[in-house]
């Protein structure tokens, strides 16, 4: 796919938004936000995202946001959200179809066994403690996960990877990193030893390419990582 040359950035009302046109908005996601209700009550992003709007365009009634996609509490960067329905359904073909590319860049303090590789395990979610296990075959109710990435960088303490995945697993990148003694820094869930001050983990969802459900142009968003002195050190 073409890479286009969007940049868009702005920021206000307690989000920053990468892009946006009468179908789409991009955010990039803080650690800690969520993209879908739990049952700790706290304000989705979704809701924020329709405050921002409602605001920013005085909308008198309902705003429409429909979830595309979604990212782990704890791990931040670009979401998709679509402001029509149009948008929406069409969207929901894309990501069935798997015609989108989606890049993330982890950081882990053990160095994977390989400078590159494929990781093809079987991961099966468990609902109650909402973590996932990884499985070498196939295992009863489990399904298959598979995800490419490489190091970009060794960091002071760190490694840096870039990951690409193939399959939209729960936990798949944290679950698939753990299995090769590899867990994200500050996941606690799947194998770090200690948490970060944010209550976070260093995974981010850094790029995201697609071609627009109604323009049919081809669209690249990136998102900046986070401004800590970790993240600091991979520019």
């Amino acid at each position: 796919m073409r890479k286009s040359n969007i940049r868009v950035k702005k920021k206000g009302s307690n989000i920053e938004v990468l892009y946006e046109d009468n179908h789409i908005i991009a955010i990039n996601k803080k650690s800690g936000d969520l993209v879908q209700g739990d049952k700790s009550r706290d304000t989705p992003l979704p809701e924020i995202v329709k405050l921002f709007l409602k605001n920013k365009y005085s909308k008198p009634g309902n705003v429409f946001l429909g979830v595309i996609h979604r990212l782990d509490r704890p791990t931040s960067g670009v979401v998709l959200f679509a402001k029509t329905t149009k948008a929406l359904k069409r969207f929901n073909k894309i990501f069935k179809e798997g015609k989108i590319e989606k890049t993330y860049y982890a950081i882990t303090k053990n160095k994977p066994p390989k400078q590159s590789d494929t990781l093809v395990h079987w991961l099966k979610k468990n609902e109650k403690i909402n973590k996932s296990t990884h499985f070498i075959n196939k295992h009863k109710e489990s399904k298959k996960a598979i995800l490419h990435y490489k190091i970009l960088k060794k960091l002071i303490n760190y490694y840096l990877l870039e990951i690409k995945i193939e399959t939209g697993r729960h936990h798949q990148i944290r679950c698939q990193l753990s299995a090769i003694g590899c867990p994200i820094k500050g996941d606690l869930k799947y194998g770090s030893k200690r948490s970060n001050k944010d209550g976070g983990i260093d995974l981010h969802a850094k790029k995201i390419i697609f071609e627009h459900p109604i323009s049919k142009k081809n669209i690249e968003i990136n998102a900046p990582v986070k401004n800590n002195s970790v993240w600091k050190t991979i520019k």
